[in-house]
């Protein structure tokens, strides 16, 4: 497809443009913020390829307007912003980012479990607002990581390295997946248990399971019940995995001591919402993968997908392979 056109909805590192511009006719949406709805609606009328971000939402309002789009190119792992069956219908083959990013995504969510246990986010605020008088015995006493418990809901590849680095601490791991994990069990000492159990024997409960319908909401006031008053929830995976209302609740009424979220529902969070009023809540705008290495072999992934397709070849990492299937 040597006249193909692609739309990239984000300004990229120059290693995935230049994949990218010797693949076709290549436009991109310049600022530094989510393409408007009206403009990318226009955008993908006459195109063929499109590299888009979690921000956006690829359906059939966006479909019924590419009439010659032929591959979508997800610059995430997560792809609960596409419509995947709709794609599947029109023989759109979708792709995503796996593996590039699991390392950095780890080392996030461990940042995620000693920034709540230790009060990290208060004690700089404190530091800053010039609200730090003297040391104190007493002052911002937090929880020990070091032979705590963590739970895993899940066990994917960021999990797996979750708990790689939890060994580092000398902490019990306990994961709830719908399978097995045996490599995690045997080189990892992971001990499967059912979720309920899993909720009330961990200080740390950990959440990277994909947002489904089975998934949304998967932790609300029942859950948070379950959990001790001493845990922590960390959330590094989608915000409506979380019930974010009874998220506040259980915070403020010490049903459970803290969370720390790397994703809200929605993005941004609202400056009313009432997390943001809670100290014991740590919230991040979504930088799970942010490095700069990790965010340039994302980049570069998800061009490579679209350069493969267009030269005829298999891209990388399909997410809805039968499409490529039905066309050998």
């Amino acid at each position: 497809m040597s006249s193909a056109k692609i739309y990239v909805t984000r300004q990229l590192p120059e290693a995935a443009l230049s994949l990218l511009n010797g693949c076709g006719e290549l436009r991109v949406w310049e600022p530094d913020e989510v393409i408007p709805r009206d403009v990318l609606l226009r955008e993908v009328q006459e195109i063929d390829a499109l590299l888009c971000m979690v921000t956006e939402r690829i359906d059939e309002e966006l479909l019924a307007q590419a009439h010659r789009l032929r591959i979508v190119a997800n610059m995430a792992v997560g792809y609960d912003n596409v419509e995947v069956p709709a794609l599947t219908r029109r023989g759109i083959v979708l792709t995503n980012t796996p593996g590039v990013l699991t390392e950095t995504t780890a080392d996030l969510v461990f940042t995620l479990i000693l920034g709540c246990a230790r009060r990290i986010g208060e004690a700089e605020r404190i530091v800053r607002e010039g609200r730090w008088r003297s040391w104190s015995p007493f002052a911002f006493l937090g929880r020990d990581v070091h032979h705590a418990t963590l739970g895993i809901l899940g066990l994917g590849r960021i999990d797996m390295e979750v708990a790689k680095r939890a060994k580092g601490f000398d902490m019990r791991v306990l994961y709830a997946n719908r399978g097995r994990n045996r490599e995690a069990e045997e080189k990892l000492g992971c001990v499967p248990v059912d979720f309920p159990t899993l909720l009330r024997e961990s200080d740390f409960v950990t959440v990277l399971v994909p947002l489904t319908s089975d998934t949304r909401h998967l932790l609300s006031t029942p859950q948070f019940k379950l959990m001790k008053p001493t845990a922590f929830l960390i959330n590094a995976a989608r915000g409506p995995i979380v019930d974010q209302r009874a998220l506040y609740e259980a915070l403020r009424d010490g049903l459970i001591a803290g969370a720390a979220l790397d994703v809200t529902d929605p993005e941004p969070i609202p400056q009313d919402d009432p997390l943001l009023t809670l100290d014991n809540c740590l919230i991040l705008p979504h930088i799970g993968s942010a490095s700069i290495a990790t965010r340039t072999r994302m980049a570069t992934l998800a061009a490579e997908n679209i350069a493969a397709f267009l030269s005829g070849n298999r891209p990388p990492t399909p997410v809805n392979p039968e499409v490529l299937n039905q066309d050998a």
